[in-house]
């Protein structure tokens, strides 16, 4: 049964006793790795038959790299092409992403799984602890043992929510979604394979709304022993709490202090409680510049941020400070 609890006890408890292993030899950073083996998606729509309601697959897969996982749809890089034809209109997107984020939130609540919202998602938390209008998708981070768990017990599981277990009150949002919700965690088989120089596969799961083709990105954060300082501590210890701080990575070549991110801290997003990184100030000024915590003014996105109110609003000017990393910010999608 998916539901949040009233407190944040649970998740202090949580955080007080749950404990990292070390991830094993195989699993670790190194950057001459080879491939582990080719993994082609097999999940296509003939696979997905009584799942999806398309009857024609409208992801990129034909024109995308062979060794490349997951394929974007033709139509939008930030939907899943076998469920989905085209995009959402701005009034539903958003309703639809708000009851995204709760149901991957809850579930990975309910089956112990680590993970924090990361990049564009943080961004928006930082401003009034919501999605940003223009967002198009969700980004998060999972330990290795979350996602070690996750593909080992749950990859290709579907999840249904009805409109109830996702704390939805918005009497348009209730409608919207009155048939329920259904979710597919995905897991890109190629995250056992940890170097950089699997690029087509720098997302190592989705979380995959069946019904509009939304998705949540999920990128590992492990550990990079090759990094000097990380070398020799016992297998089993826990990476959240090391001293001296190690070098953590992903995929897609973000690179942290294990300080940066852990021990995580409890917030809210879009109203249900939410993990996020440690020294969360400090990671968003690193990717997209000072100026983006405290500017109110977006000139690409035509929206400002209404202080009086905790609420971005669309605006026919704005203005954007040299120093916020607006090319960044817009070439990584976040």
């Amino acid at each position: 049964m998916h539901s949040y609890f009233n407190t944040f006890l649970f998740f202090a408890l949580m955080a007080a006793v749950q404990t990292i292993a070390y991830p094993s030899a195989s699993s670790l950073y190194n950057p001459d790795s080879p491939s582990k083996g080719r993994h082609h998606r097999a999940n296509d729509i003939a696979f997905l038959e009584g799942l999806t309601n398309n009857d024609q697959d409208m992801s990129g897969r034909e024109g995308d790299d062979p060794e490349k996982y997951f394929h974007e749809s033709i139509f939008h890089a930030h939907y899943d092409g076998r469920f989905a034809y085209q995009t959402l209109p701005d009034k539903t997107r958003l309703p639809h992403l708000r009851a995204l984020v709760r149901s991957y939130l809850a579930t990975m609540h309910d089956l112990g799984a680590e993970t924090w919202i990361m990049h564009g998602s943080l961004l928006g938390w930082w401003w009034n602890q919501r999605i940003m209008p223009w967002d198009d998708d969700i980004d998060v981070q999972v330990s290795e043992p979350a996602i070690e768990f996750l593909a080992s017990y749950h990859n290709m599981t579907v999840h249904s929510f009805a409109a109830s277990d996702l704390d939805i009150s918005d009497p348009d949002e209730v409608e919207l979604m009155h048939s329920g919700k259904r979710y597919l965690l995905e897991v890109n088989p190629h995250y056992a394979n940890p170097s950089t120089d699997d690029w087509q596969n720098v997302i190592d799961a989705r979380w995959i709304d069946i019904d509009t083709g939304l998705f949540i990105d999920i990128t590992t954060v492990r550990v990079n022993r090759t990094a000097e300082g990380t070398m020799g501590r016992p297998k089993g210890s826990a990476y959240r709490y090391p001293e001296p701080p190690q070098h953590l990575y992903c995929k897609d070549e973000h690179t942290f202090w294990s300080t940066q991110i852990f021990p995580l801290r409890t917030a809210v997003f879009e109203g249900v409680p939410v993990r996020i990184p440690y020294k969360y100030q400090e990671l968003l000024a690193e990717e997209y510049g000072e100026s983006a915590l405290t500017e109110r003014e977006f000139l690409v996105e035509k929206h400002f941020f209404d202080q009086a109110k905790m609420e971005r609003k669309t605006s026919k000017r704005g203005s954007i400070s040299p120093s916020f990393h607006l090319r960044n910010f817009l070439k990584r999608g976040y």
